[in-house]
C-alpha cells in the first residue's frame, strides 16, 4: 500500500513539473484517483518545502522549489524525447509483456495519442501537444510570434483551434481579430499559450476545404494537367494526397484532375517541371502561369 501512495506522488510530481498544467480534476483522472487524494498530496508537498503554484485553478510546481532542477532533470521527458522512446518501444517485435509495460508506464504521464502521427522537429511537439490539449478542453489560445507568409508579419494570434489536418502539419483555428476560420502552420507558431478563457464562437467553427497543395480557403479552382511519368512519380512523393486525382492515360503519361483553393501551389509545382507538364483544359490556370513567367522574365532581364 505505502509502496503504490509513493508511486502516485512520484507520478504526481512528474506532472507538476512539466510545462503544462492542471486542474485537480485533470491530475486525479491522470493518476486514477479522486481529487480529494491529489489535493493532499500537493498538500504534502508544500509542508515538504516545494512551491506549489495554483493560477486560474491550474497547479505546478514553481522551479524556485527545492531540488526542483533535479527532480525535473530526472523524472520528466521533452515531448521530443518520450516521442522517441514511443518510437523506439513500437518498434519491438511482437507483443511481449515487456513491451506492453514499457508503454504502459510511458503513457501514465505523457499523451502521445496526437504525436503517434506525426513527424516531429524540434520545436513542432510542444506546440501540437498544446494545441491538442486546447482543442479537448475546448479553450482558447495564443500563438506566440505567428510568421505569416502571406501579410509576411511576425505577430501574436488569439484563436480558437479546433481541428488538426493530415498529418498534424496545420491547424484550423477561429482568429477573434478577423471572425474568420483560417488555418495556420504549425511550424510558424514561436509558441502555443493554453488561456484560461473557453470558447465563445463553437457555432461558427468551420473547417474550409483544403487542397493536395496544402493550400485552404472557401473558393475551388479547377485544374487538368497532364504528367509525364516522372512528374507523376514526384507528385506523388511530394503530395501523397494528389494520388486518387491521377489516372494512367499510358505507359508514360497521367492526367491530374482536382480542384484546387489557389494557383500558388500547383503553380510552383507545374513552373518546376515545365518541361514535364501540359496544362489541358484550364485557362485561367494558363493564364496565371503565363503572367507569372512574364514576371520571372522581367526580373532576369533587369
Amino acid at each position: 500500500m505505502e509502496l503504490h501512495k509513493f508511486e502516485r506522488q512520484l507520478r504526481l510530481m512528474m506532472l507538476l513539473t512539466q510545462n503544462r498544467k492542471y486542474t485537480l480534476e485533470e491530475l486525479g483522472k491522470r493518476l486514477d484517483m479522486s481529487s480529494r487524494n491529489v489535493y493532499r498530496y500537493i498538500e504534502a508537498f508544500k509542508m515538504a518545502g516545494f512551491i506549489v503554484r495554483k493560477t486560474n485553478g491550474y497547479y505546478s510546481l514553481d522551479k524556485a522549489s527545492p531540488y526542483f532542477k533535479d527532480i525535473s532533470s530526472l523524472v520528466h521527458f521533452t515531448e521530443e524525447e518520450a516521442y522517441i522512446l514511443k518510437r523506439a518501444i513500437e518498434s519491438v517485435d511482437g507483443n511481449t509483456s515487456l513491451k506492453a509495460n514499457l508503454k504502459e508506464k510511458l503513457y501514465k504521464v505523457y499523451d502521445y495519442k496526437i504525436l503517434s502521427e506525426i513527424v516531429v522537429r524540434s520545436g513542432i511537439a510542444d506546440n501540437v501537444h498544446n494545441i491538442y490539449e486546447s482543442i479537448k478542453e475546448k479553450r482558447q489560445v495564443l500563438f506566440r510570434d505567428y510568421r505569416s507568409s502571406n501579410s509576411h508579419v511576425v505577430s501574436d494570434r488569439l484563436v480558437e483551434p479546433f481541428a488538426f489536418t493530415t498529418n498534424n502539419n496545420e491547424v484550423w483555428c477561429y482568429e477573434l481579430s478577423s471572425g474568420i476560420n483560417k488555418q495556420f502552420k504549425v511550424s510558424r507558431i514561436r509558441s502555443v499559450e493554453i488561456l484560461s478563457s473557453s470558447w465563445e464562437h463553437e457555432a461558427e467553427h468551420k473547417q474550409g476545404y483544403t487542397d493536395v497543395f496544402h493550400f485552404s480557403g472557401n473558393q475551388r479552382l479547377p485544374i487538368k494537367l497532364r504528367l509525364s511519368l516522372k512528374a507523376a512519380n514526384l507528385l506523388r512523393e511530394e503530395f501523397p494526397l494528389a494520388e486518387k486525382y491521377l489516372q494512367q492515360e499510358d505507359d508514360n503519361h497521367w492526367i491530374f484532375q482536382a480542384d484546387v483553393c489557389q494557383y500558388v501551389g500547383v503553380g510552383r509545382f507545374v513552373l518546376g517541371l515545365f518541361e514535364e507538364v501540359e496544362v489541358v483544359d484550364s485557362p485561367d490556370f494558363l493564364s496565371y502561369l503565363k503572367e507569372k513567367v512574364k514576371k520571372m522574365s522581367e526580373k532576369i532581364n533587369v
